[in-house]
């Protein structure tokens, strides 16, 4: 199947089996997930993969008791930092170097570039900022998983202070910016299993100038 093939065949799935996906399949689409282009290709946001039950119970009325919470094989909370430090700059830095084989000096240049766009930005800046680039870890996400036929959920209806509260998000300095849920959907129950996907054509969305 094509690219566009797969994305044909996903939707936003709303009831799933319960059934587990293969390791294999969750660790591609986490790589999928660090491959992620982002903003100065830093990478401002943590993943938690949720597969324990209970604390996802526990999250369910945080998340409106929305049935992808405990019937999906695997939520994946994308959270974003919620302020940039030096240290996290230095820490890019030294990465960068390390995978490279170059010398720290070396980067110093981009370090004052860097450094010096995100030390402007306001707080309230720094976070639009930083759960922009989850969106596209979370795109990435979305197709990684349909490449693999697996389904997935995109889910923004939530308590971010209470999934905040229930993770001990804050005491890392992170915020649950949005939530991904895969699985196997329930052909029996989820009434959009097999209905067709509703897109606007081409010529009403796509306008060449």
């Amino acid at each position: 199947m094509s690219i566009n093939q797969h994305l044909n065949w996903r939707y936003a799935t709303k009831r799933y089996n319960g059934e587990s996906i293969p390791e294999s399949s969750l660790n591609d689409i986490l790589e999928s997930i660090r491959l992620t282009p982002t903003s100065l290709g830093i990478q401002p946001f943590h993943v938690f993969v949720i597969e324990n039950k209970e604390l996802r119970n526990q999250l369910k009325p945080a998340l409106n008791n929305q049935p992808q919470c405990t019937e999906a094989s695997h939520l994946i909370v994308f959270a974003s930092w919620k302020s940039v430090t030096e240290t996290k700059v230095d820490d890019y830095m030294a990465l960068i170097a390390e995978t490279r084989g170059v010398t720290i000096e070396s980067l110093a240049g981009f370090r004052s570039m860097v450094w010096g766009y995100l030390s402007k930005q306001s707080p309230e800046n720094i976070e639009l900022w930083a759960s922009k680039q989850t969106y596209i870890a979370l795109g990435t996400a979305m197709v990684s998983a349909a490449s693999q036929q697996v389904d997935a959920t995109p889910m923004e209806g939530f308590s971010a202070p209470a999934v905040n509260d229930i993770l001990e998000l804050d005491k890392y300095d992170l915020h649950a910016a949005v939530i991904l849920a895969v699985g196997y959907r329930d052909q029996n129950i989820d009434p959009l299993a097999s209905a067709n996907k509703v897109r606007r054509p081409l010529y009403k969305l796509i306008e060449f100038i």
